[in-house]
């Protein structure tokens, strides 16, 4: 099934996915910010709850793992040879190269993930120190920041740190090497990029409809990355509407899907200061055709000069406490089954009863993968599965999906 991808709430056909494994504990307290990290996760109760996740997942739709299609293109010699030397690109290491061009795919693939500590010299001994030669990927299972499918065509993130460029790297090769992941080729090549001022990233694109996306001006997304990536949408594929939300430069919104996503045909969950009343972000909405970029009173006054009105559902209800804690737990980090059916952290209460109020039943993952609770088909419904170290890792079930084929759900 090719990659084609039109809307954040389409029946999802298939997604690709990274499950966590021992890549998290390159994170330490002295690293933590090296890596982008808040905190330190512990890593068996992470992996515990993305097994979880992923067994939801499957009850919907297909799911492709990072390590199995990687595992799979290194057996070709043009997909070994693009990885290994663009990897080098970012880590120029004689020693490592030689040591590369020796490794099964089994353990090429584990080294690219769980990196490579650098061998330690008498006085690194002594002096208890260590380093990694090639960093590892602890922030691999947000595989939506370092890639996006629009409509038939891939976005491959051009990261703002480096510690993360080797996951576009990865992506990359999947992407055009894979038959299970084929497309109408790479629409933006980030994974190119080396300009600290020229980065965009997964989270802040958001593909509503085939013809209007929706992204995010955060920290992690440069102005120049999105004027390109708009005259790119303009020119080459269905997008006639490109809405930006400038985005507040703090760590507790460095993506879009961390103050909004789209959850059904006519609902977004958002977080309230940041789109209603005195604090709303700026909103920009450039028309294809047109060189006058117009400035929009709010979000949903440019969502609905596009004929996409959407009804805002409140990450954390009525109270700005609640709003501000469920925010941080990624409580407006949803990732959609199909229209109106999502999986949610089961950590976000207020948001949860926002959503019952809307119609949507909350379902335990526990109940539902036991066959206690099923979902019929036009329910509305959320189900929740335990993510408290997972978020502590700064993300939700958003950032750990990177959907390849979903219906359109206006067909």
């Amino acid at each position: 099934m090719p990659a084609l991808v039109t809307s954040e709430v389409g029946r999802l056909r298939s997604v690709l996915v990274h499950s966590p494994g021992p890549e998290l504990l390159a994170v330490t307290p002295s690293n933590r910010a090296d890596y982008l990290y808040d905190d330190i996760i512990e890593a068996e109760s992470a992996q515990r709850e993305h097994r979880r996740f992923i067994a939801i997942l499957e009850r919907f739709t297909t799911v492709y793992e990072v390590r199995t299609l990687l595992a799979d293109i290194l057996a070709n010699a043009e997909s070994r040879d693009l990885l290994i030397r663009e990897t080098m690109d970012i880590v120029p290491s004689e020693p490592l190269a030689r040591d590369i061009s020796e490794l099964d795919a089994e353990a090429l693939v584990r080294m690219l993930i769980e990196g490579r500590e650098e061998p330690p010299g008498p006085i690194a001994k002594a002096l208890n120190e260590y380093g990694y030669v090639l960093p590892a990927l602890p922030n691999m299972f947000f595989t939506r920041d370092s890639c996006v499918v629009a409509g038939k065509h891939v976005l491959i993130g051009s990261m703002r740190y480096a510690i993360r460029w080797t996951e576009a790297i990865i992506m990359k090769a999947l992407f055009m090497h894979h038959p299970a992941l084929a497309n109408a080729g790479l629409l933006y090549d980030g994974a190119s990029e080396r300009r600290v001022n020229y980065t965009l990233e997964g989270g802040d694109v958001h593909p509503l409809r085939r013809d209007l996306v929706v992204i995010g001006f955060s920290e992690r997304s440069s102005p120049a990355a999105i004027d390109q990536l708009a005259s790119t949408f303009f020119a080459e594929t269905a997008v006639r509407d490109v809405i930006v939300v400038v985005m507040p430069k703090e760590n507790t919104a460095i993506h879009l899907d961390m103050i909004f996503t789209q959850i059904d045909r006519g609902l977004c969950a958002i977080f309230p200061p940041h789109f209603i009343g005195p604090e709303r972000l700026s909103v920009l909405h450039w028309r294809k055709g047109e060189d006058t970029i117009h400035e929009c009173s709010d979000m949903f006054a440019a969502l609905a000069t596009c004929d996409m009105p959407l009804e805002p559902v409140f990450c954390g209800g009525e109270r700005r406490t609640l709003q501000e804690r469920e925010q941080w737990g990624s409580g407006c980090n949803f990732v959609a089954m199909r229209p109106g059916v999502i999986l949610s952290y089961q950590r976000n209460d207020a948001t949860l009863r926002e959503l019952e109020r809307m119609g949507f039943r909350v379902i335990p993952g526990n109940g539902f993968l036991g066959g206690a609770e099923s979902v019929a088909d036009g329910d509305r419904a959320v189900i929740t599965f335990e993510g408290a170290e997972l978020v502590r890792a700064g993300g939700g079930p958003r950032c750990m999906t990177c959907p390849v084929n979903r219906d359109d759900p206006w067909d």
